[in-house]
């Protein structure tokens, strides 16, 4: 390991990158990158030198519609797209032996979406996965990635879309309540293509979400969504790095989160760098936090690191505020219990994003579990 590891990085850009676990110095909790993250509750995934895994993730293909494929590839043959900047996703990448392949055809224009299952095996030892999907040139998809059980997983997700091609992506962390989860999204984005992702993240006593995006010609587009639901002592983190180092490509982050219960604490922080080439840059993000009891802590960090002023636009915004008692008024007022009324005001908080996804019953089952989650805590 040089010793340029150990200085920090002055823009993004110069972040430290490897497959080698020991070119990351061990986490503290006072890294930029790691502070708001409670190490001690990671079971382990922040601290191991080396990925001696557990028991394998269970991936079942629920739905896979002609011109989408699943095959299990040794990882040796399976192509990189993410070079790991943290140390938790260089343990991952190393331990994980095998690769989730999904793969859309060349031009295929898949009729319904995909649906891929994730299953975790318990959270008595740690698991690492690694999962490529493939979406072949002017090629049109929906893939929904879906993650239930229990699991101590730290597992990395890259994405190629080809050029010309659409693929909107839902990945959903419906975790036990027990399980701990420390995940890197990568996206890659060809010439003229667009990536609508989605992510839900709704369980799991910890889960730690980095999705990261590159553009590779002009035209790319991205979209980010996220959607979560921090209940009494959980922590969901999510962070985005957004890196235009090409000209003319867009790029929009929206991602809304509510809270309750003590101790629920919820981070997001959001970085776009638009390098000095990337003229013509169009992007924006924003996050909206609703907290609705006493207890509850969001942090949310929006960043800009802009290295030319030839850009179309950019821009970032951030609120946290409490529940809106005025609103609550106005439906009571016209005969609506209470207790339904905060269902509507918070179900109308995420209809946006709710309505992201392009799957009916899935939309209703996450609405309906977000509703329980009210009922349980008395709302």
């Amino acid at each position: 390991m040089t010793t340029d590891a150990l200085v920090p990085p002055t823009t993004k850009s110069q972040a430290l990158r490897s497959y080698d676990v020991a070119d990351f110095p061990a986490l503290t909790g006072l890294e930029e990158e790691w502070r708001f993250t409670p190490l001690k509750r990671m079971r382990g995934l922040a601290s191991a030198a080396d990925g001696a895994a557990g028991k394998p993730v269970t991936v079942e293909a629920v739905d896979l519609p002609a011109g989408v494929t699943l095959r299990s590839v040794p990882a040796e043959e399976a192509e990189r797209v993410l070079v790991p900047f943290d140390r938790v996703s260089a343990l991952a990448y190393g331990a994980a032996t095998e690769v989730s392949l999904v793969e859309i055809a060349p031009e295929a224009q898949v009729a319904r979406p995909a649906l891929v299952r994730v299953i975790g095996p318990g959270i008595d030892s740690s698991s690492y996965a690694r999962t490529l999907v493939r979406v072949g040139r002017f090629a049109e998809a929906t893939l929904v990635l879906e993650q239930l059980g229990s699991a101590t997983l730290a597992d990395n997700v890259e994405v190629i879309v080809g050029d010309g091609a659409k693929l909107t992506l839902v990945t959903i962390a419906e975790w036990d309540a027990g399980a701990v989860q420390a995940q890197h999204v990568k996206l890659r984005v060809g010439r003229d293509a667009k990536v609508v992702h989605v992510q839900v993240a709704l369980g799991g006593d910890l889960v730690r979400q980095y999705t990261s995006v590159e553009y590779t010609a002009r035209g790319g587009e991205a979209e980010l969504y996220g959607l979560y639901f921090a209940d009494a002592g959980q922590h969901l983190e999510h962070r985005q790095l957004v890196d235009h180092s090409v000209p003319d490509c867009r790029s929009y982050v929206g991602y809304r989160g509510a809270l309750q219960g003590q101790s629920s604490h919820t981070v997001w922080v959001g970085d776009v760098l638009i390098q000095a080439a990337a003229t013509g840059t169009d992007t924006y993000e924003i996050n909206r936090n609703l907290i609705l009891t006493d207890g509850a802590r969001a942090d949310s960090v929006p960043n800009l690191e802009i290295e030319t002023g030839e850009v179309a636009g950019a821009g970032h915004a951030s609120a946290t505020g409490r529940f809106d008692d005025e609103q609550l008024f106005y439906l009571m007022a016209r005969g609506i219990p209470e207790e339904e009324a905060r269902k509507l005001v918070v179900r109308g908080f995420f209809a946006e994003l709710l309505n992201k996804i392009p799957l009916e019953e899935l939309r209703t089952r996450l609405g309906d579990a977000i509703e329980a989650r009210l009922v349980k805590a008395g709302a």
